[in-house]
């Protein structure tokens, strides 16, 4: 695919994102308590946005010390992003906003879609989860869909947002496992997609190899399965 975008898999629901101007953009930093991620990418210096789909801890992750140690932008759902302020984000930091809501930066734009999830942080309710679709000007669209199983929304998404890249939820156990997964990709029609949510603990049992055999039998997008840290873009 040509992009002028870059992205890694940092494992789990974590990414890193380069724009085309080179601002970094982390999708829910679940790092130094992963156990997947390698260490170089456990305690990044240089992020400009943190954008999170729901408050469970391994989304939020590292977002909090990020934030403090880089200065960066928070944009989270607005429940999510209250209780983040009460536990020390700067308000300068800030943005919230709501499903169906677009927020534009210099080079890019995230909406917050739907996804089928429950979100919560210790244990306080942090509002719907959601997904994430990043919108670069002038080159690709990436959707992120956070925790989730099927639903038929993502047909209108497909309609009007026309992903080209798109990371799926596959581990099963806590959302859908790779069948309902690969459905899905074929309601977005994506030239590309890339499973996560998978193989970080015992419990996530889906199969990236089975994925990747059950979307190329239903549809023509390609699959990569990137290792954790390693770049699929760019």
């Amino acid at each position: 695919m040509e992009t002028n975008i870059k992205a890694w898999w940092l494992g789990h629901s974590a990414f890193r994102i380069e724009s085309q101007t080179g601002k970094v953009i982390y999708i829910d930093p679940f790092l130094s308590g992963n156990p997947t991620t390698p260490d170089e990418f456990k305690h990044p210096d240089d992020v400009d946005y943190i954008l999170l789909t729901h408050g469970h801890e391994d989304h939020v992750g590292d977002t909090l010390e990020i934030a403090e140690k880089t200065g960066c932008t928070v944009v989270a759902q607005v429940e999510l992003s209250h209780l983040l302020k009460k536990k020390g984000l700067k308000e300068e930091q800030r943005i919230e906003f709501n499903k169906g809501g677009t927020i534009v930066f210099d080079d890019f734009s995230v909406t917050l879609v739907n996804a089928n999830h429950s979100s919560s942080y210790g244990g306080e309710y942090t509002g719907e989860a959601g997904g994430l679709i990043l919108s670069f000007e002038d080159d690709i669209c990436f959707y992120h869909m956070g925790d989730t199983n099927i639903f038929s929304d993502l047909e209108l998404y497909r309609d009007l947002y026309v992903p080209h890249v798109v990371a799926v939820p596959i581990g099963d156990h806590y959302t859908m496992g790779p069948e309902e997964a690969a459905i899905c990709c074929e309601m977005l029609d994506p030239e590309l997609a890339v499973p996560m949510h998978y193989g970080t603990f015992p419990v996530l049992t889906g199969s990236p190899v089975d994925f990747k055999e059950y979307v190329e039998e239903i549809t023509d997008a390609e699959v990569v399965i990137p290792k954790p840290g390693e770049k699929f873009l760019g």
